[in-house]
Order: C-alpha cells, then structure tokens, then sequence
C-alpha cells in the first residue's frame, strides 16, 4: 500500500488526487494532508481520509481545526507545517497540487527526506527547475508529472531514448477564448475567462489557459522534466484536448497520449507508475468523437506564449520573474482591478524591466520573486 501526502488537498487536483484513493482504497492511505485557508472542506477530508497530519496557513485556522478532529490527528500551520507534511516519515509519494510558487521549499525539503514526487505544482520547475532537478538527481528521487500533458510526454517517452527525439508537442485547448480575436479581447469580464471549454479547473490555471501563460509554464517545466532544449519544444492548438502531447522521433514517427479531458488519469498514473490500473474516468470513444482537429500557434495573438520561450531561453531569473509577474497579474484581474489584457502588459513590462541574475539557491529565488511581484503590483 502506497503512503500519500498531499500538498493543497482542497485544490482541484488535490481533491482529485482523494478522489482516485478512495476509487482504490486498498492501493492507497493518506498520511498528510495540507490546506491554505478552506478549513471546512479540510475538515472533512481528514475525517474521510484519517491522516497522521494536516497543515494549514495560521495558527489561528489550525486552532479552529483542532476543534473538529480527533487528538491523534497532529495540526500545524504556516511553512513549517507543510514542510512537515512533505516530509512526513510515513510518507511515500508526495503530491505537490499548491497553486503558484508557494510550494518550492516544501518540495524541495520532500526531495531530501527521499519522497517520490508527483508534480502537479508547475511553478516549481519553473522558478527553480535547475535546482529542483539537481537536488532530485542528487538524492535519486524520482519525479513524475501530474499535468496531464507531461503525463502525456512521460507515457509517450517510456522505453524510449531521448536522443532519438525530434520534438515534444505540447497540446493547448487554447482556452477559454481561443476562438475571439485580439480586439474582441479587451472588455471581457471574470466570468467569461472562467468558462474553460473543456477542463474544470481552478480560477487562476483557468485564466492562465485563457492568456496561455500555462502553457508557456508547461514549456518551460518540460524544458527541464525532460532534459529538452527550447528549440526542440512546440505547441499546437487541439481544441478537443483529446491528444494531451505527443513526441515526434527521428524517424519521423509521433507517439501520442489520447483519452477524455480528466484530470483523474494522469493524476493516478503519477501514483502508480509503472503500473496501470482501473480508473474511474470514463473510456474514450473515437468513433463517437469522429475527428480532432489542430491549429499551427499563433505567438501574435498568444504573445504570453512568446515571452515564455524568450524567458526560458534566457534562463537564470527569467522564468523566476515571468512566473511571479503573471500571478500578481491574474490576481489583479480577479479583483478587478486590471482588465484581461493588462496581464499580458504587466508581464512584459515586469520582465523588460528586470536586471537578469543567477539563481543559485532558494533565497536567489525569493528575491527575484518578491521583486516581481512588487513591481507587478502596481504597474
């Protein structure tokens, strides 16, 4: 039986991830869990799932939280205690589903302690991947993708030599208005970006997708997943999210990963690899389907996109800025306080503004960080 932490449980992969250990509940035990601020759903979760631990964002949600669990239950709060949860000595697998950068030195602390890691949180590669990747070939810790379209690449690349790669095609949906035009772009409201076609995901992954910021994170984290230069790394547009990427080889074959739009396949896979098992998504039906459809990238109208491969390709603090710039962007949209388009603006001033410097450990990090978002903040 597989020992699980998870690192944002109430998140949408994180209550996916409790989703698939209940579907196999003699495969799976949950050892830790770790919550921001939704501390009723967390209750219930620990509850259902009987964890050795849980970590919350303050001492006064774990006091409140205290209230509503049994005593041998331990609560901790603030970075320390998520750190606890990635490291708990009971722990096998850690799943690393907290939105934005906030999940780095857990991680990175998982990996010491000798955790498999099952990668859902993006940003870490992308702000650290050089480190992340060093430390876990250090400590031999394995990583393995959650996103679906790396679960994609991985599944597509096993057995296979990655010299022999031509190139990794990520998919994109393109989003929630991959089919409006630049100018028909400048008023839309919240709830418009919020309405993804095809995924049910949360609010800030949602308007990444709608920008294609996600998807240049996703270039830049399989850049270092997968050891890739940038200029063997393209994206598609596949508005089915049916093909979730595929690797092209030297002799001109493409092996892809296909299967309905759920979040659930990639996530389990991550937690049983090498093995496959039962899932509870539902089977995919290709003659019902009966085409899919795909759609050469257009870097003017998706100039996110851009930015993130001239980041990726400057390295040292770029990635680190790019990813910092757009979530202080997002928020601000999600407070109404800058219109969609203004993410874009924010970004590309925040990174022509940057003086480059290297990023040689996790405090490096942190300054370039916390001096993109002040600076996105009011810009």
């Amino acid at each position: 039986m597989k020992k699980i932490a998870i690192l944002g449980s109430t998140g949408s992969i994180g209550t996916q991830t409790l989703e698939i250990i209940a579907f196999h509940p003699d495969r799976f035990q949950v050892v830790a869990l770790s919550a921001g601020q939704n501390i009723e759903l967390l209750i219930s979760q620990a509850k259902q799932f009987s964890p050795k631990l849980v970590s919350v964002a303050t001492k006064q949600l774990a006091d409140q939280v205290k209230l509503h669990l049994p005593s041998h239950i331990t609560v901790v709060y603030g970075e320390e205690g998520l750190i606890e949860a990635a490291v708990h000595p009971a722990a096998d697998i850690v799943v690393t589903a907290i939105v934005g950068s906030r999940g780095l030195p857990a991680t990175l602390a998982a990996i010491e302690a000798g955790k498999t890691i099952a990668l859902a949180n993006k940003e870490t590669l992308v702000t650290a991947g050089q480190l992340v990747m060093e430390k876990a070939a250090r400590y031999n810790v394995p990583i393995i993708p959650v996103d679906s379209e790396h679960s994609a690449l991985f599944q597509s690349l096993n057995g296979e030599q990655l010299k022999t790669v031509y190139k990794l095609v990520l998919t994109a949906s393109g989003g929630s208005f991959r089919d409006r035009t630049r100018s028909e772009l400048a008023n839309v409201t919240i709830e418009d970006a919020l309405r993804h076609p095809n995924w049910s995901m949360g609010a800030k992954i949602t308007i990444d997708s709608a920008t294609m910021v996600n998807k240049g994170l996703e270039v830049i984290e399989a850049h270092w997943l997968f050891g890739m230069p940038y200029e063997q790394i393209d994206v598609v547009i596949h508005p089915e999210s049916i093909i979730h990427s595929m690797v092209e080889y030297d002799d001109s074959s493409i092996i892809a990963q296909l299967g309905n739009p759920d979040m659930r396949v990639p996530i389990q896979y991550a937690l049983t690899y090498p093995e496959r098992i039962e899932s509870p998504a539902k089977r995919l039906n290709l003659t019902a389907i009966q085409q899919l459809t795909f759609r050469e990238m257009d870097y003017t109208r998706f100039p996110c996109l851009q930015l993130a491969f001239e980041c990726g390709k400057l390295g040292q603090s770029a990635p680190t800025v790019y990813n910092a710039a757009n979530e202080i962007a997002v928020a601000r949209f999600l407070n109404r306080e800058v219109s969609f388009l203004d993410i874009e603006r924010i970004i590309e001033t925040v990174i022509n503004d940057h003086n480059l410097m290297a990023i040689t450990d996790a405090e490096s990090i942190l300054e370039v960080d916390t001096w993109a978002r002040k600076y996105a903040a009011i810009i």
